[in-house]
């Protein structure tokens, strides 16, 4: 038998008793994960210092742009500042030894990982090279509690195809994927031995993978054009997995109005008051995420990747309920667009962001996406090239303080980005 399948075979009996996670349609019964543990309370804390780390997919500054534009916009009150550490080609090896100086310095309170892509080297499973993932990603996890950061250990995501780049590279697209489903498997035994949190960016990827494959076909790469950094779909869904871990609710608020009384009522970030007959001023310290349109059949687009993931109605909801209506349906304005809705449905409720991806608080979102993007790349700079710089070897701490006046510029351009927003709803029965 070859070695990898030997592999494999001991790795599923290593599960044991332990749950498995549930396949998903059209995924193969080859793929035995550890069920992945849930979640259940909001682990970010007012005022945290967030540290994004990660290899080349991190460095992408993707994900990671989504993760704090987020945070920035639908979840102000928390006051969390964010910093990307992402770096090409890295493994938990490699971010273990640079850390103390790029990372710890800053005294971050919370931190993400995103390893093992590079760790298991693209090849088909081997046990050596897992228990050698395992040691350093343990020390990487005991190095930031000791720090005093919680921490959200993150699994790879998936891959589509044999890294041409990477000469040892060998195995199949399938072999690789188990391979890199044992490195999941790890890095949940890891984070219950280490007892923080799971992030589970494999699993959703899969089974969106497969799904997204038998929709739209072969060319559509979740895992991006090189089968190894995604575009865009595959950010939002990485973008999804660790806000769930992270235990966002994604509540961004509720508006109760009775048009029959005029009557509104708003909580979570949002208030409201009458207008006139049915208009209605809206004033929005949540924000919900507002991205371009795209094409959802296109693995680099936002579009695709919200149509894919849970993002909209798991951590996105803007929620509309509306009652006392006398017709069947009602013209819904928010802004400068209209959508008509049946009764029922507003009486239950309706996501103003989802249903309005495009509504008028989106100049404000574009404020603080814009001001992200601008303040990680200057990360990325600031870590790879001014930290590890010929200056940075003669004198590191004058370079961290000179950097850090430029990085507070971008911290400031960010603040001064976000503002509370007012915008009309108007309501018109259709009959």
């Amino acid at each position: 038998m070859p070695r990898f399948l030997v592999a494999l075979v001991l790795a599923a009996v290593s599960l044991g008793a332990r749950e498995r996670q549930p396949l998903p349609p059209g995924v193969p019964d080859t793929y035995v994960g550890h069920l992945a543990p849930d979640s259940k309370t909001l682990l970010l804390r007012k005022g945290d210092r967030y540290a994004i780390c990660g290899d080349s997919i991190t460095e992408q500054k993707m994900y990671s742009r989504l993760l704090e534009a987020y945070l920035a916009a639908a979840r102000p009150d928390l006051a969390v500042e964010c910093r990307q550490y992402g770096w090409s080609g890295e493994t938990a090896a490699g971010f273990a030894g640079r850390m103390k100086n790029d990372v710890l310095r800053f005294q971050p309170t919370i931190a993400s990982t995103c390893y093992g892509m590079n760790d298991f080297r693209y090849v088909p499973f081997e046990t050596a090279i897992g228990e050698d993932y395992r040691k350093n990603q343990t020390r990487v996890v005991q190095a930031l509690k000791a720090a005093g950061a919680r921490v959200v250990l993150g699994s790879s995501g998936t891959i589509h195809s044999v890294p041409p780049w990477v000469k040892s590279a060998k195995g199949t697209w399938d072999t690789l994927n188990l391979a890199l489903l044992q490195f999941r498997n790890i890095g949940i035994e890891i984070a219950e031995a280490e007892q923080v949190t799971f992030a589970d960016v494999y699993w959703p990827m899969l089974a969106k993978g497969y799904e997204s494959r038998a929709q739209f076909g072969d060319t559509f790469k979740l895992e991006g054009n090189d089968g190894v950094h995604p575009g865009w779909a595959g950010h939002v869904m990485m973008a999804t997995a660790y806000l769930k871990a992270l235990g966002l609710d994604g509540d961004l608020g509720t508006v109760e109005i009775d048009l029959s009384t005029g009557s509104v009522q708003a909580q979570n970030g949002q208030a409201a008051t009458r207008q006139s007959y049915g208009a209605y001023t809206l004033r929005s310290e949540r924000l919900p995420c507002s991205f371009e349109p795209g094409d959802i059949a296109k693995d680099n687009t936002l579009a695709a990747g919200l149509a894919l993931s849970d993002f909209q109605s798991r951590f996105n909801r803007l929620t509309l309920k509306v009652t006392g209506v006398k017709g069947a349906q009602v013209k819904v304005t928010w802004g400068a667009q209209s959508k008509i809705f049946a009764v029922a449905d507003l009486a239950r409720g309706i996501n103003l962001a989802a249903e309005f991806p495009q509504g008028p608080t989106k100049p404000a979102f574009d404020k603080i996406w814009k001001a992200v993007g601008d303040k990680q790349a200057y990360e990325t700079k600031q870590i790879q090239k001014l930290f590890h710089g010929k200056e940075a070897k003669t004198d590191m701490e004058a370079v961290v303080k000179a950097s850090e006046v430029d990085h507070a510029q971008f911290v400031a351009a960010l603040a001064a980005a976000y503002a509370p927003v007012e915008t009309v709803l108007k309501f018109e029965e259709v009959k």
